[in-house]
């Protein structure tokens, strides 16, 4: 894995300096976009709006748009010099108990590897989190935004979560959606019956991908020549009045199963 962020976490007066590696990974399918008319590859160039050529990577600068027009030109070490100590720091500002931030708030999870000699105070901090059961409310920043984060325990490593902070989430009063009223007890008491009968310990390994394995399906028949079939209907959603015997019907299927 190669680091992404080299700092180190602030802990009262303790600084751990450690590295940041993504903890994910994705595995999907590439496609490229093909003209239509011969297959022939489209590329995306980064065009020069005043002579119309392209412009190598190398002679591309980051700017700041101030007024209509005029651009404010920044370095590297300019976005570093807007606050040194935060572009090197995982500043732990409050412990929390985990169960009180609502998932809506986690973003992308990092794995943090301390550095040669830090490794003492790092196992602290583990070892502190594991028996207090809470994490470290934290902010840093990196790719020259800051964001929130927390830091927990995942087995032998300290995982940073990324968070949103409150004002990145959207309002939901522009949603329309009902009341609780419009459910009867008798309802809510069979869906109770339906999510206890499909209640078990959770193993992420048991899940996996199998869109992507279906769409590989469809292009190793077409790559053979084939018309693929469509697998699956998309669902009707289910009419009021039919609500109670189609949830019976699925705690009965659910026990057969």
């Amino acid at each position: 894995m190669r680091a992404i962020w080299s700092g180190a976490i602030s802990f009262g007066l303790v600084n751990i300096p450690v590295k940041l590696y993504s903890a994910t990974q994705e595995r999907v399918l590439k496609f490229n976009l093909l003209h239509k008319k011969d297959l022939s590859p489209i590329h995306n160039v980064r065009v020069c709006e005043a002579d119309g050529r392209e412009v190598p990577y190398e002679d591309l600068v980051r700017g700041f748009e101030y007024q209509k027009g005029d651009y404010v030109v920044l370095s590297e070490e300019d976005f570093k010099k807007a606050n040194v100590r935060k572009t090197k720091t995982i500043d732990i500002l409050d412990f929390a108990d985990e169960e009180d931030i609502d998932t809506i708030f986690f973003d992308t999870p990092y794995y943090l590897e301390p550095e040669k000699k830090a490794e003492k105070p790092y196992a602290l901090l583990r070892e502190a989190l594991k028996k207090s059961g809470r994490v470290g409310v934290a902010q840093f920043v990196l790719r020259t935004k800051e964001h929130l984060a927390v830091l927990r325990p995942y087995g032998n490593v300290i995982v940073l979560n990324q968070l949103r902070f409150h004002h990145e989430i959207r309002p939901t009063k522009e949603l329309e959606l009902p009341d609780k009223e419009i459910v009867k007890a008798k309802e809510v008491e069979m869906a109770l019956r339906l999510i206890d009968e499909l209640t078990g310990d959770f193993d992420p390994a048991s899940y996996h991908d199998t869109y992507s394995e279906e769409l590989m399906n469809i292009i190793e028949a077409r790559a053979k020549g084939k018309r693929p079939k469509a697998k699956g209907k998309a669902p009707r959603a289910t009419r009021t009045p039919d609500l109670m015997a189609t949830l019976r019907q699925s705690l009965q299927r659910t026990r057969q199963r």
